[in-house]
Formats: structure tokens, C-alpha cells, sequence
């Protein structure tokens, strides 16, 4: 016995129906929000410079235990009013503890009397993880060559501008820094890149670290694990300058 006609248009329908995709549910607000994980809480310092609750204090004003010199003996530098000098002669000092990724807050200040010029005027460096200079000079109203002065990367990559303080006042580095990622064979998997604010001024944004510091020659890197911050004796003969407030994140 045949089936009715009309039996026949239910079933085609039905199959037109069945190859049909499934219609888009209707966006909601809570289909785009997630609560986990939940941030930590971190409390920030009484203001912008002060350290917040998870930074590791690396110079509070009082003393250098958290630093060391070449040999890993007690830093020489002198310790006088809440701020350190460099004593020229005494070598770099580095930290004790050594870090991966960080935001580091770091203050300095060139002598009001300062003299020489160029290179020889104010000369120090903060070494990232001890290898990648953020260079330290007094380049206000002292010219040198671009990817030499303040806030450059030293020898790679000249500051956005020039926000360099006059000499006699603190300048303050706001560093982020992403450290390298090397491959198993020792080979560069991803480099360093830093983001630096000069007295609250952009001068290095996501800038991409070609390797190593060198005075001659051309950066390269070497595989390692995480590093000290080292300060530089530079030896030029101007005066020494001083730093204060350091504190350091890790991410």
C-alpha cells in the first residue's frame, strides 16, 4: 500500500530541516566574561615610586647586603643619607639574587658639579639579567653618539627622546623586561625586549635586545638562565654618581 502523498512532504521537510546548521544561540554579556583564575592582590606603594607589596626591596637606604662585587664579597660602594656612590676603582657590584622577567624601579642622580663631556661625563650602566646595558649618563646639554647616551640601549638602540634631568636632580628608570627563551640546543628561541620610562617618558618601547653588550663588535647571544642587575664603575673621571629607591618585580 502506498504511503499518502502529504506523508511524503513531511519527510522531505524533515530532511531539509536536518541539513540546516543549528541556529546561532543569541549573544548574552556573561557569554564573553570568565571569574577564574582571580588576580592577586597587590598593594601599591604611598606613591608611584614607592615599592608595592610583592617588590624585593634592593636598596631601602640603608645598606647594600643585597649586593655583591666581582668576587662575592660586601659591595665597596658608599652608603650616606638614604643613597649610594660609586667608589671609582671598587669594581661593578651585581645582586645577590637573580631574576627572569621584572619591572625594575631604579633612581640616579648626576653630580650638580659634574664635568667632562661626551662618554666621560656621569658614565654608569644598569646590566639586565648582568648582560643587556640600560646606559647611564648625564646627557643634558652633553651630546655624545645617540645609541650612547642616557636610556639607550648601549651600542643598539638610541632613546625615543632625550627627558634627561639637569645635573644635581634624580632621573627615575621604570623598566619592563621580558628576558630571552633559548631552545634546547642552546639556540635563541625568542630574544629579550624592553619597554623603559625616563622621568615618567617613554624613550624604549617593546624594543627587541639583538644580544649581549659589546663595545666593539656586533651583540650576540649565548644561552643562560636568570641574572643579576649589575651597576657599572665606568672609571671615566668625572665625578661619581649616586642611586636610591630600588626595587624590583618579578613576573
Amino acid at each position: 500500500m502506498r504511503a499518502p502523498l502529504s506523508l511524503f512532504f513531511v519527510l522531505a521537510a524533515a530532511r531539509v530541516l536536518a541539513q540546516q546548521p543549528a541556529e546561532t544561540p543569541k549573544m548574552k554579556p556573561e557569554m564573553t566574561e570568565f571569574w577564574e583564575p582571580v588576580p592577586k592582590v597587590v598593594t601599591p606603594g604611598k606613591s608611584n615610586d614607592a615599592p608595592p607589596s610583592d617588590a624585593v626591596v634592593l636598596f631601602d637606604g640603608k645598606d647594600l647586603s643585597r649586593w655583591k662585587d666581582k668576587d662575592g664579597n660586601a659591595a665597596k660602594w658608599e652608603v650616606k643619607n638614604g643613597v649610594f656612590t660609586v667608589v671609582k676603582g671598587t669594581g661593578d657590584i651585581t645582586t645577590r639574587q637573580d631574576f627572569g622577567d621584572f619591572q625594575l624601579h631604579i633612581e640616579y642622580r648626576i653630580p650638580e658639579e659634574i664635568q667632562g663631556q661626551s662618554q666621560t661625563r656621569g658614565n654608569s650602566g644598569i646590566f639586565l639579567q648582568g648582560r643587556y646595558e640600560l646606559q647611564v649618563l648625564d646627557s643634558y646639554n652633553n651630546r655624545t653618539y645617540s645609541n650612547g647616551q642616557a636610556a639607550s640601549i648601549y651600542k643598539q638602540n638610541p632613546p625615543l627622546v632625550n627627558a634627561m634631568r639637569k645635573p644635581g636632580e634624580w632621573n627615575i628608570y621604570d623598566v619592563v623586561y621580558t628576558a630571552p627563551r633559548f631552545k634546547e640546543d642552546g639556540t635563541l628561541f625568542t630574544p629579550a625586549r624592553v619597554t623603559v620610562l625616563h622621568n615618567g617618558v617613554l624613550v624604549q618601547n617593546n624594543f627587541e635586545i639583538k644580544g649581549g653588550t659589546e663595545y666593539m663588535g656586533l651583540p650576540t647571544y649565548k644561552q643562560h638562565g636568570k641574572g643579576p642587575l649589575r651597576l657599572q664603575d665606568h672609571g671615566d673621571p668625572s665625578k661619581p654618581i649616586s642611586f636610591r629607591n630600588i626595587w624590583v618585580r618579578e613576573l
